[in-house]
């Protein structure tokens, strides 16, 4: 019986980006993003199905475009930047479903690490000007951030809840495939 290879895909952060969005006093929605992550995934499949995913970003550059506020989830009371540098996730799978895919894994925030469950679309591939073999997927889901000791509530003098609890997800990448 023949072993079957893998191919390994790097994350290309040049062509990627990982958002999130949370509700701001229930009534708007704060924008953040992640500026330094890497992330690999090994397969067997041209498919990608059975995938392995594994990903990490840098607690240190997140980025809500307010500096006061980014100090703020940096901080012991959110993220824990000093403690825990890196947010890092696990696949355990990745099975089709459609045209489109879903991705189990773990996701390790502040030192708690839970299962999750997100969408993929694949965008598809394409060779680019070097002739490198690349291929995109957008992955969305939602996570409850109390889930992950990210606990920190504020409440405005009117009793408006100021941080919402669910933490929207948005990941484009693109992976470049290693020869």
């Amino acid at each position: 019986m023949a072993t079957q290879t893998l191919t390994k895909w790097v994350l290309d952060p040049m062509h990627s980006e990982v958002q999130f969005k949370v509700k701001h006093l229930v009534i708007s929605t704060v924008t953040g993003k992640f500026k330094s992550f890497e992330g690999e995934l090994e397969t067997e499949n041209d498919d990608f199905v059975d995938a392995n995913i594994s990903f990490s970003l840098d607690v240190d550059s997140i980025d809500t475009t307010q500096e006061q506020r980014d100090g703020h989830l940096k901080s012991a009371e959110f993220f824990d930047a000093e403690n825990f540098p890196k947010i890092s996730f696990k696949s355990t799978s990745f099975t089709k479903d459609g045209d489109d895919y879903t991705l189990v894994g773990d996701l390790t925030i502040k030192g708690v690490t839970k299962s999750i469950t997100l969408d993929v679309e694949h965008g598809g591939s394409a060779a680019d000007f070097y002739g490198n073999t690349k291929a995109g997927f957008e992955i969305t889901g939602k996570i409850n951030r109390k889930d992950f000791g990210l606990t920190w509530d504020g409440v405005t003098e009117a009793g408006s809840v100021v941080l919402g609890s669910d933490i929207k997800l948005d990941i484009n990448v693109q992976f470049t495939k290693q020869v």
